[in-house]
Protein backbone atom coordinates (compact mmCIF):
# COMPACT_ATOMS: atom_id res chain seq x y z
CA UNK A 1 0.00 0.00 0.00
CA UNK A 2 1.06 3.40 -1.06
CA UNK A 3 1.47 6.32 1.55
CA UNK A 4 -1.58 8.26 -0.17
CA UNK A 5 -3.57 4.94 0.12
CA UNK A 6 -2.79 4.45 3.41
CA UNK A 7 -3.93 8.18 4.56
CA UNK A 8 -7.37 7.32 2.43
CA UNK A 9 -7.86 4.71 5.16
CA UNK A 10 -9.44 5.60 8.07
CA UNK A 11 -8.66 2.05 10.20
CA UNK A 12 -8.70 3.25 14.02
CA UNK A 13 -5.44 2.60 16.40
CA UNK A 14 -5.30 0.26 18.79
CA UNK A 15 -3.23 -0.14 21.75
CA UNK A 16 -0.95 -2.68 19.97
CA UNK A 17 -0.64 -0.32 17.37
CA UNK A 18 0.57 2.59 19.70
CA UNK A 19 3.50 -0.20 20.85
CA UNK A 20 4.53 -1.40 17.16
CA UNK A 21 5.14 2.11 17.42
CA UNK A 22 8.09 1.51 19.78
CA UNK A 23 10.16 -0.78 18.37
CA UNK A 24 9.34 -3.68 21.10
CA UNK A 25 12.42 -6.26 19.76
CA UNK A 26 14.35 -3.12 19.75
CA UNK A 27 13.45 -1.61 23.03
CA UNK A 28 14.15 -5.16 24.28
CA UNK A 29 17.99 -4.74 23.60
CA UNK A 30 17.86 -1.50 24.76
CA UNK A 31 16.57 -2.27 28.00
CA UNK A 32 18.79 -5.56 28.76
CA UNK A 33 22.26 -3.40 27.95
CA UNK A 34 20.77 -0.57 29.83
CA UNK A 35 19.87 -2.69 33.08
CA UNK A 36 23.00 -4.69 32.59
CA UNK A 37 25.32 -1.18 32.38
CA UNK A 38 23.02 -0.32 35.86
CA UNK A 39 24.24 -3.36 37.20
CA UNK A 40 27.74 -3.26 36.35
CA UNK A 41 28.15 -0.02 38.01
CA UNK A 42 30.25 -0.19 41.34
CA UNK A 43 27.68 2.08 43.38
CA UNK A 44 24.44 -0.33 43.85
CA UNK A 45 20.90 1.50 43.45
CA UNK A 46 17.86 1.49 45.03
CA UNK A 47 15.73 -1.38 43.33
CA UNK A 48 12.29 1.49 43.23
CA UNK A 49 15.25 3.79 41.39
CA UNK A 50 16.36 1.15 39.24
CA UNK A 51 13.13 -0.05 37.89
CA UNK A 52 12.44 3.70 37.53
CA UNK A 53 15.83 4.35 35.16
CA UNK A 54 15.07 1.05 33.51
CA UNK A 55 11.54 2.79 32.65
CA UNK A 56 12.83 5.58 31.90
CA UNK A 57 15.09 4.23 28.89
CA UNK A 58 12.63 1.85 27.79
CA UNK A 59 10.27 5.11 27.10
CA UNK A 60 13.14 7.14 25.63
CA UNK A 61 13.93 4.19 23.25
CA UNK A 62 10.02 3.95 22.22
CA UNK A 63 9.67 7.59 21.76
CA UNK A 64 12.66 7.46 19.29
CA UNK A 65 11.12 4.25 17.90
CA UNK A 66 7.96 6.43 17.64
CA UNK A 67 9.72 9.52 15.46
CA UNK A 68 11.62 7.26 13.55
CA UNK A 69 8.54 5.32 12.06
CA UNK A 70 6.67 9.13 11.97
CA UNK A 71 8.89 10.55 9.83
CA UNK A 72 10.09 7.28 7.57
CA UNK A 73 5.73 6.44 6.94
CA UNK A 74 6.64 6.72 3.06
CA UNK A 75 10.13 4.46 3.06
CA UNK A 76 8.33 2.11 5.18
CA UNK A 77 5.81 1.84 2.66
CA UNK A 78 8.10 0.76 -0.12
CA UNK A 79 9.49 -2.51 2.14
CA UNK A 80 8.26 -4.96 2.10
CA UNK A 81 9.27 -5.81 5.92
CA UNK A 82 7.85 -2.68 7.05
CA UNK A 83 4.54 -2.52 5.13
CA UNK A 84 2.83 -3.84 7.71
CA UNK A 85 3.42 -0.72 10.73
CA UNK A 86 0.66 0.83 11.94
CA UNK A 87 1.32 3.85 9.70
CA UNK A 88 1.87 2.67 6.13
CA UNK A 89 -0.80 0.32 6.83
CA UNK A 90 -3.23 3.08 7.12
CA UNK A 91 -3.66 2.34 11.03
CA UNK A 92 -2.81 5.73 12.55
CA UNK A 93 -2.42 9.14 11.23
CA UNK A 94 1.06 10.66 11.05
CA UNK A 95 -0.03 13.16 14.27
CA UNK A 96 -0.52 10.96 16.47
CA UNK A 97 2.44 9.40 15.60
CA UNK A 98 4.06 13.06 16.24
CA UNK A 99 2.44 13.85 19.24
CA UNK A 100 2.93 10.14 20.86
CA UNK A 101 6.58 10.07 19.89
CA UNK A 102 7.23 13.88 21.63
CA UNK A 103 5.09 13.24 24.77
CA UNK A 104 6.86 9.83 25.64
CA UNK A 105 10.20 11.62 25.02
CA UNK A 106 9.08 14.73 26.68
CA UNK A 107 7.76 12.36 29.70
CA UNK A 108 10.84 9.66 30.09
CA UNK A 109 13.37 13.01 30.29
CA UNK A 110 11.38 14.60 32.83
CA UNK A 111 10.82 11.42 35.05
CA UNK A 112 14.64 10.45 35.09
CA UNK A 113 15.63 14.40 35.61
CA UNK A 114 13.49 14.33 38.93
CA UNK A 115 13.89 10.68 40.18
CA UNK A 116 17.17 9.79 39.01
CA UNK A 117 19.87 12.33 38.24
CA UNK A 118 20.87 14.77 35.68
CA UNK A 119 23.97 13.28 33.67
CA UNK A 120 21.19 9.87 33.08
CA UNK A 121 19.04 12.62 31.63
CA UNK A 122 21.41 14.22 29.33
CA UNK A 123 22.62 10.64 27.91
CA UNK A 124 19.40 9.71 27.52
CA UNK A 125 18.04 13.30 25.77
CA UNK A 126 21.12 13.07 23.78
CA UNK A 127 20.40 9.16 22.71
CA UNK A 128 16.53 10.05 21.25
CA UNK A 129 17.85 13.37 19.42
CA UNK A 130 20.48 11.62 17.75
CA UNK A 131 17.96 8.50 16.70
CA UNK A 132 15.58 11.07 15.57
CA UNK A 133 17.57 13.88 13.99
CA UNK A 134 21.35 12.62 12.78
CA UNK A 135 20.42 9.48 11.80
CA UNK A 136 17.15 9.24 10.75
CA UNK A 137 16.39 12.48 9.44
CA UNK A 138 20.07 13.97 8.67
CA UNK A 139 21.86 10.31 7.82
CA UNK A 140 19.79 7.96 6.72
CA UNK A 141 18.78 8.90 3.31
CA UNK A 142 21.60 10.64 2.66
CA UNK A 143 25.09 8.43 3.12
CA UNK A 144 25.61 4.96 3.10
CA UNK A 145 27.40 5.33 6.63
CA UNK A 146 24.25 6.04 7.73
CA UNK A 147 24.49 2.84 10.39
CA UNK A 148 28.20 3.60 11.28
CA UNK A 149 27.32 7.07 12.79
CA UNK A 150 24.13 6.93 13.60
CA UNK A 151 24.89 3.34 15.08
CA UNK A 152 25.89 5.61 18.53
CA UNK A 153 22.49 5.99 19.32
CA UNK A 154 22.19 2.67 20.30
CA UNK A 155 24.82 2.33 21.84
CA UNK A 156 24.00 4.99 24.96
CA UNK A 157 21.71 2.66 27.39
CA UNK A 158 24.56 1.28 29.69
CA UNK A 159 26.08 4.76 30.15
CA UNK A 160 23.17 5.63 30.67
CA UNK A 161 22.36 2.88 32.75
CA UNK A 162 25.49 3.31 34.38
CA UNK A 163 24.87 7.45 35.34
CA UNK A 164 21.94 6.52 36.89
CA UNK A 165 23.85 4.22 39.50
CA UNK A 166 26.55 6.47 39.96
CA UNK A 167 25.83 9.79 38.97
CA UNK A 168 28.76 9.72 36.58
CA UNK A 169 30.51 8.01 33.39
CA UNK A 170 33.84 6.22 33.86
CA UNK A 171 36.05 3.68 31.16
CA UNK A 172 34.07 0.80 31.11
CA UNK A 173 30.79 2.31 30.29
CA UNK A 174 32.63 3.94 27.42
CA UNK A 175 34.08 0.85 26.47
CA UNK A 176 30.42 -0.42 26.30
CA UNK A 177 29.41 2.19 24.27
CA UNK A 178 31.84 1.26 22.01
CA UNK A 179 31.11 -2.20 21.97
CA UNK A 180 27.76 -1.60 20.75
CA UNK A 181 28.88 1.11 18.36
CA UNK A 182 31.45 -1.18 16.94
CA UNK A 183 28.94 -3.84 17.00
CA UNK A 184 26.23 -1.82 14.98
CA UNK A 185 27.93 -2.15 11.03
CA UNK A 186 28.39 -5.76 11.18
CA UNK A 187 25.28 -6.28 12.50
CA UNK A 188 23.27 -4.08 10.38
CA UNK A 189 25.55 -4.43 7.35
CA UNK A 190 24.18 -8.67 7.59
CA UNK A 191 20.99 -8.19 7.62
CA UNK A 192 20.84 -5.36 4.52
CA UNK A 193 22.95 -7.80 2.14
CA UNK A 194 19.69 -9.98 2.31
CA UNK A 195 17.18 -7.06 2.36
CA UNK A 196 19.48 -5.09 -0.20
CA UNK A 197 16.12 -5.09 -2.31
CA UNK A 198 14.24 -3.39 -0.21
CA UNK A 199 16.36 -0.66 0.39
CA UNK A 200 16.72 -0.48 -3.27
CA UNK A 201 13.13 0.22 -3.90
CA UNK A 202 12.80 2.58 -1.02
CA UNK A 203 15.57 4.53 -2.47
CA UNK A 204 17.42 4.33 0.94
CA UNK A 205 21.66 4.47 0.30
CA UNK A 206 22.47 1.23 2.44
CA UNK A 207 26.08 -0.13 1.70
CA UNK A 208 24.88 -2.58 -0.22
CA UNK A 209 22.91 -1.20 -2.80
CA UNK A 210 25.73 2.23 -3.42
CA UNK A 211 29.07 -0.05 -2.60
CA UNK A 212 27.84 -3.47 -3.46
CA UNK A 213 28.14 -6.90 -1.58
CA UNK A 214 31.72 -6.91 -1.96
CA UNK A 215 32.46 -3.50 -0.41
CA UNK A 216 29.85 -4.63 2.10
CA UNK A 217 31.23 -7.84 3.01
CA UNK A 218 34.39 -6.05 3.32
CA UNK A 219 33.47 -3.82 5.90
CA UNK A 220 31.99 -6.39 8.29
CA UNK A 221 35.15 -7.62 8.44
CA UNK A 222 36.79 -4.40 9.35
CA UNK A 223 34.69 -3.38 12.11
CA UNK A 224 34.32 -6.67 13.24
CA UNK A 225 38.45 -6.51 14.35
CA UNK A 226 37.95 -3.59 16.75
CA UNK A 227 34.67 -4.67 17.93
CA UNK A 228 36.20 -7.84 19.38
CA UNK A 229 39.31 -5.76 20.79
CA UNK A 230 36.75 -3.70 22.54
CA UNK A 231 34.42 -6.21 23.74
CA UNK A 232 38.35 -8.49 25.42
CA UNK A 233 39.75 -4.80 26.68
CA UNK A 234 37.71 -5.00 29.85
CA UNK A 235 39.07 -7.94 31.57
CA UNK A 236 43.04 -7.02 31.08
CA UNK A 237 42.27 -3.65 31.92
CA UNK A 238 41.12 -5.06 35.53
CA UNK A 239 37.58 -3.52 34.61
CA UNK A 240 36.18 -7.34 34.98
CA UNK A 241 37.08 -10.46 35.77
CA UNK A 242 37.98 -14.11 34.09
CA UNK A 243 34.56 -15.11 34.04
CA UNK A 244 33.70 -12.15 31.23
CA UNK A 245 37.07 -12.03 30.11
CA UNK A 246 36.92 -15.89 29.19
CA UNK A 247 33.09 -15.74 27.94
CA UNK A 248 34.27 -12.56 25.20
CA UNK A 249 36.91 -14.51 24.21
CA UNK A 250 34.97 -17.47 23.48
CA UNK A 251 31.93 -15.49 22.23
CA UNK A 252 33.89 -12.86 20.02
CA UNK A 253 35.81 -16.38 18.23
CA UNK A 254 32.69 -17.31 17.16
CA UNK A 255 31.90 -13.68 15.92
CA UNK A 256 35.27 -13.93 14.00
CA UNK A 257 34.06 -17.19 12.38
CA UNK A 258 31.13 -16.05 10.95
CA UNK A 259 32.04 -12.88 10.12
CA UNK A 260 35.18 -14.43 8.01
CA UNK A 261 32.88 -16.59 6.02
CA UNK A 262 30.64 -13.28 5.23
CA UNK A 263 33.63 -11.55 4.61
CA UNK A 264 35.54 -13.94 2.39
CA UNK A 265 32.52 -15.28 0.54
CA UNK A 266 31.79 -14.68 -2.98
CA UNK A 267 29.29 -12.53 -3.75
CA UNK A 268 26.16 -14.10 -5.34
CA UNK A 269 27.66 -17.80 -4.72
CA UNK A 270 24.63 -18.57 -2.64
CA UNK A 271 21.17 -16.95 -3.38
CA UNK A 272 19.99 -18.05 0.30
CA UNK A 273 22.42 -15.70 2.06
CA UNK A 274 23.15 -18.34 4.81
CA UNK A 275 26.13 -16.82 6.19
CA UNK A 276 24.86 -13.61 6.26
CA UNK A 277 21.26 -14.42 8.02
CA UNK A 278 23.97 -17.00 10.69
CA UNK A 279 25.72 -13.76 11.63
CA UNK A 280 22.45 -11.80 11.82
CA UNK A 281 20.66 -13.78 14.16
CA UNK A 282 24.03 -14.79 15.90
CA UNK A 283 25.06 -11.26 16.86
CA UNK A 284 22.00 -10.46 18.44
CA UNK A 285 22.51 -13.47 20.93
CA UNK A 286 25.99 -12.14 20.83
CA UNK A 287 25.02 -8.55 22.71
CA UNK A 288 22.56 -10.36 25.37
CA UNK A 289 25.49 -12.81 26.01
CA UNK A 290 27.89 -10.61 26.43
CA UNK A 291 26.43 -8.40 28.73
CA UNK A 292 24.87 -11.20 30.29
CA UNK A 293 28.12 -12.24 31.46
CA UNK A 294 29.10 -8.64 32.43
CA UNK A 295 26.38 -9.24 34.90
CA UNK A 296 27.87 -12.53 36.07
CA UNK A 297 31.34 -11.68 36.52
CA UNK A 298 30.31 -8.51 38.59
CA UNK A 299 27.44 -10.27 40.55
CA UNK A 300 28.29 -13.95 41.49
CA UNK A 301 31.69 -14.09 40.97
CA UNK A 302 33.54 -11.09 42.04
Amino acid sequence: MTTSAAASVSLPADWRDFLALTKPRVMTLVVFTGLCGMLAAPVPIHPVLGFTAILCIALGAGAAGALNQWYEADLDSKMRRTQKRPLPAGRMDRQSALHFGVGLAGFSLALMYFAINLVATIILAVSILFYVFVYTIWLKRRTPQNIVIGGAAGAFPPMIGWAAATGDVTLMPVLLFALIFLWTPPHFWALALFVKTDYANAGVPMLPVVAGERSTRLQIGLYTLPMVAAAILPWPLGLAGAFYGWSAVALNALFLALAALVTFRSSGADDAMVPEKRLFKYSIFYLFLMFGALVVDRWWLA
